[in-house]
């Protein structure tokens, strides 16, 4: 028998406030056609003044407990990927533990930006499949609302708040492509892209947090090559390829990025779950959002194979192959 990491619940959570397109032409040289046809974007959400990342978090945590009927002492760990924490330190993981009250287990954050959901689940997957944890909640949630240049119309009107969480417990399988679980990962990283995606600044620069800053053009022409060879990498380790998938399960940066990546896979965009027109670019919170919105409307169910793939700052990318 093969030891695997198994999604037991899912959730997610949406700040209230609605940004649509039209909010932004009252102070910026843009409009909702122009966001519209270039993203794919038709709304966002941010968060509200007194909301931080671990508030969103919290909240998806509890939406994924009661889908999965455990309590929060159920949970041996909690991973939350970010790259928006409320504070320097200490890590916006140990405070959804607090905040739900576990008094065991531990807690910690992965910052890999829109990758860090990938990289978070590749975490939880190995401490799971060495028998150092049997039940892990991987959360992704961020404000990026809190890092944009509001006179930047090529960033600012790409991103959004949110959060999603999934656990994700021990199974047994035959250990075969039909296991159901994490089936199997692959992560990069080429830091000599660093100046594509980064925040101008941080403790050990500006000591400020510093705004998104990004190359729009070259990122693009990156991210649709490498994710498509990560994607169909996770699939060739299980065994399996592009045919096989029920599932893509995208990173929501751009719906061109998102098109084009399925094009390479070949496979239609009837297959893909979508929410980037109504949570626009969420960063490390928008793979398990649209895991999350997938359940929920009936879309995914059990035994699907689910593709997942992210590009973020970095460059860091990769997917994750996962039945459901």
């Amino acid at each position: 028998m093969t030891r695997r990491a198994v999604a037991r619940g899912i959730g997610h959570y949406l700040p209230e406030r609605v940004v649509p397109n039209a909010e932004f032409e009252a102070t910026l040289d843009t409009t909702d056609e122009w966001i519209r046809t270039r993203s794919g974007i038709e709304r966002r959400r941010f968060a509200a003044d007194d909301q931080t990342t671990s508030d969103l978090a919290t909240e998806a945590a509890r939406a994924a407990l009661d889908h999965a009927g455990l309590a929060a002492d159920d949970l041996d760990a909690i991973i939350v990927a970010t790259s928006t924490p409320d504070l320097t330190f200490p890590s916006v993981a140990t405070m959804v533990q607090s905040r739900l009250g576990m008094t065991r287990g531990y807690a910690f954050d992965v910052q890999a930006v829109c990758a860090g959901f990938v990289y978070a689940l590749c975490n939880a997957n190995a401490l799971i499949v060495a028998g150092q944890a049997d039940r892990i909640m991987v959360i992704g949630a961020e404000t990026f609302s809190r890092i944009m240049d509001w006179t930047d119309r090529s960033t600012c009107v790409l991103f959004g708040d949110g959060a999603g969480a999934l656990i994700l417990e021990a199974g047994t399988g035959d250990g075969t492509s039909d296991d159901r679980g994490i089936l199997a990962t692959d992560l990069h990283s080429d830091g000599r892209y660093r100046d594509m995606l980064y925040v101008d600044g941080g403790v050990g620069t500006t000591g400020t947090a510093g705004k998104l800053r990004m190359q729009g053009n070259p990122l693009f022409r990156q991210a649709v090559d490498k994710l498509a060879s990560t994607a169909t990498t996770a699939l060739e380790r299980c065994g399996l390829g592009h045919a096989d998938v029920d599932w893509i399960v995208p990173h929501q940066a751009n719906i061109r990025i998102i098109a084009g990546t399925a094009r390479k896979l070949g496979l239609p965009m009837e297959r893909v779950i979508l929410t980037v027109q109504d949570h626009g670019n969420t960063s490390a919170a928008s793979i398990p959002l649209a895991l999350s919105v997938g359940v929920a409307d009936g879309r995914i169910r059990r035994g699907d194979l689910i593709l997942s793939e992210a590009i973020g700052g970095g460059l860091a990318w990769g997917a994750v192959a996962l039945r459901w």
